[in-house]
């Protein structure tokens, strides 16, 4: 019998994850309680003035935690974000989004996470999150 590799399971889970490929994003680098995602910046991800859309860093940043705290629970187990707190520190002015997650703290119901979202080299976000452990549904509403 052969063990599925941490990345593997992770890149089969990111198959169900439409929102994030809707909005262009990606993992980049995947490791045990740690992530890294990737946005190149389009117009439809920027406000009036250019800047990287608020809910968009928030997505970010919330994503990245949510993914870090997936590497950490079983198969058939997932996580949703209970609470997230985003800091907006600058503008997000450039070509590309990067956001890296990291488990602080895992439990057996809740783990508790942090990321930071960069836009090009500069930190423009910090955020905290707590990701409730859950089973998904029997079922999953057919696609439409």
């Amino acid at each position: 019998m052969t063990t599925e590799s941490l990345e593997t399971r992770i890149r089969r889970k990111l198959t169900r994850q439409h929102f994030m490929h809707h909005i262009g994003a990606d993992l980049t680098r995947i490791a045990e309680g740690r992530v890294e995602a990737e946005l190149t910046l389009q117009r439809q991800h920027q406000q009036h003035s250019g800047f990287a859309h608020g809910g968009l860093v928030a997505t970010m940043a919330d994503l990245a935690a949510g993914f870090a705290a997936v590497t950490l629970v079983p198969d058939g187990t997932g996580v949703v974000t209970v609470e997230l707190k985003t800091t907006y520190l600058r503008p997000g002015v450039g070509q590309k989004l990067r956001a890296v997650g990291w488990v602080l703290k895992a439990g057996r119901r809740l783990h508790f996470c942090e990321s930071e979202v960069w836009c090009d080299d500069q930190l423009i976000a910090k955020a905290t999150a707590t990701m409730a452990v859950v089973e998904p549904p029997a079922t999953l509403p057919a696609e439409q």
